[in-house]
């Protein structure tokens, strides 16, 4: 039964749309539709897409946008979906053999789950880092909506879940953000959403470590206030403010560490002291106690002998 929409954003995406697409190849039974949202691209990214759907005989259906952002991507084919299931993935990533199949007999069994989990697996600079399960879920959806932004639980990842398009209705991904944009569509599912869980891994995700480090380099103040602001706003769907507080400490940390790494300490302090701030897990404050005595190293051997010298 053609039962799902298959959702992909691509921008400039023709090196590797025609495995994504490859990799659905094996799933076609149950595809009703590939929406495949072609973002400007300037690469060939569409006829790329065609080329590779016709060869696994996939129902590929190209929607031109101008988005240039992938949750805008994303929602113009939200809008367009028909099935009752919608799989998204990205155009980078690759589906695995049976994991569609997995997620569709999970809802099967499980007939008031609208929202199924999968396990993935993690891919980074191409090479396979971890599995990641999906454990630590409750029958209480804000309770799971609430750890989820937490980061108690961290295994949904874009191409690892199946929802229905019930379920979705009207949600939508932030748009005009620079990160974590699908976490706050996950959260406002998971904040509706009967859940039921894969244990097998059903896509591999693959991570650039640089490109996914450089999206809080530029302008990080002002992007991370605009993330901030549709953060607080799932407040609307119940989670309470102390776990989008703890959100805000993981990504003020994470920003922290990149601009350590890169050097901008100035910039790294002010973000470990938002990190510092927050609510957080005892592995979150020992991160934070060992990126500031990290810093105040870093700071002491930069500091000039000149000046070492005039303030003794």
């Amino acid at each position: 039964m053609k039962t799902v929409s298959v959702v992909i954003p691509a921008h400039n995406a023709a090196a590797t749309i025609a495995k994504t697409l490859a990799s659905l190849g094996g799933e076609a039974g149950f595809i009703g539709e590939i929406l495949l949202v072609d973002d400007q691209s300037t690469d060939g990214t569409a006829d790329a897409a065609r080329q590779a759907a016709a060869r696994s005989s996939l129902p590929l259906r190209v929607l031109p946008a101008n988005c240039r952002d992938a949750g805008g991507a994303r929602n113009l084919a939200l809008d367009e979906a028909i099935h009752p299931w919608v799989y998204l993935i990205d155009a980078d990533d690759l589906h695995l053999q049976g994991g569609l199949r997995s997620l569709l007999s999970q809802a099967e069994s499980q007939p008031r789950a609208d929202m199924i989990v999968g396990a993935f697996r993690r891919r980074v600079n191409g090479e396979d880092r971890q599995i990641k399960v999906p454990n630590g879920y409750t029958a209480a959806c804000l309770t799971n909506a609430s750890a989820y932004v937490k980061g108690d639980i961290r295994s949904v990842a874009v191409g690892s879940v199946l929802a229905s398009r019930r379920l979705i209705g009207e949600t939508r991904f932030p748009v005009g953000l620079a990160f974590d944009e699908d976490t706050l569509f996950w959260a406002r599912l998971m904040s509706k959403a009967s859940l039921a869980m894969v244990q097998r891994p059903v896509m591999i995700y693959e991570v650039s470590a640089e490109r996914s480090d450089d999206r809080f380099t530029v302008n990080p103040a002002r992007r991370f206030l605009d993330w901030r602001r549709e953060l607080r706003m799932l407040t609307d769907c119940g989670i309470p403010i102390s776990a989008l507080k703890a959100r805000e400490g993981l990504v003020a940390l994470k920003i922290a560490r990149v601009h350590y790494a890169r050097g901008d300490l100035e910039t790294a302090s002010r973000f470990l002291a938002v990190a510092a701030a927050a609510p957080k897990r005892r592995s979150e404050a020992w991160r934070c106690l060992r990126y500031t005595l990290k810093l105040k190293v870093r700071r002491r051997l930069s500091f000039p002998l000149s000046q070492m010298q005039g303030a003794l």
